[in-house]
């Protein structure tokens, strides 16, 4: 079975200056690797024949080190935005994407097996499916509960609030890419959006396993933290 992968790196990663005035946000090193070949081991170990990287900021930096990708035994092509199109945008520049593809941000370290991943969107014919991720989000203070008289009704002291997030990992169908403008800054928050009111059904599939997103300085740092303990897992 022929898969394709997607991968999102054009972005400034102006949310973790300082750390990317010298390199692009996918060549900061965790461990000894940088978090982009850690994405690309990943995606050759489960398969990918093919990875399409989508850059504009420093392009010559991260072409000069994943090259064609034979390193890693990947076919590994580039597509260059003139200018940030967004997180669902670039796609519209790539002109040979076939029926259903994997998409996801270069900045991500998780032990999804993207495999089965690519498996099961097929299996269920879905049109966008989203890898999604539970977080919790610690109240700091004591919530009240206040009734319309003004009287406390209840109380919570700190509450945690559950709630899935997206991982910044999809797999597309390619009919998906009539939603996207030519040459115009398309977000997948507003892809979201136009399918919903179209009444498109997206599948979510949750992931139970680990999933960081390095975009912040604090999540960056935690991930340099972790990544020993996990590279086993993480590295393939």
């Amino acid at each position: 079975m022929y898969r394709r992968a997607v991968i999102l790196a054009g972005g400034l990663g102006t949310r973790l200056s300082p750390y990317t005035i010298v390199l692009p946000k996918p060549l900061m090193p965790v461990g000894e690797y940088p978090i982009l070949e850690v994405v690309v081991r990943q995606l050759a170990h489960y398969k990918f024949e093919r990875i399409t990287i989508a850059v504009n900021h420093q392009v010559d930096l991260i072409h000069a080190f994943f090259g064609n990708g034979s390193k890693w035994g990947v076919q590994i092509d580039y597509s260059i935005e003139d200018k940030p199109l967004g997180t669902m945008g670039p796609l519209k520049l790539i002109n040979d994407l076939p029926d259903n593809f994997l998409v996801m941000n270069g900045d991500i370290l998780t032990e999804l097996d993207y495999g089965k991943f690519f498996d099961e969107h097929l299996k269920k014919g879905s049109l966008f499916t989203i890898a999604s991720s539970t977080r919790e989000e610690v109240s700091e203070f004591g919530v009240l509960d206040v009734s319309k008289t003004g009287f406390l009704a209840g109380f919570k002291e700190k509450p945690v609030k559950r709630y899935q997030v997206s991982m910044g990992i999809y797999m597309v169908n390619k009919k998906v890419l009539r939603y996207l403008p030519e040459d115009k800054p398309y977000g997948f928050d507003k892809l979201m959006h136009d399918l919903l009111k179209s009444k498109e059904k997206v599948r979510v599939k949750s992931h139970s396993g680990y999933w960081l997103d390095i975009g912040r300085p604090d999540d960056y740092a935690r991930a340099i933290e972790e990544f020993d303990r996990l590279k086993v897992k993480l590295l393939k």
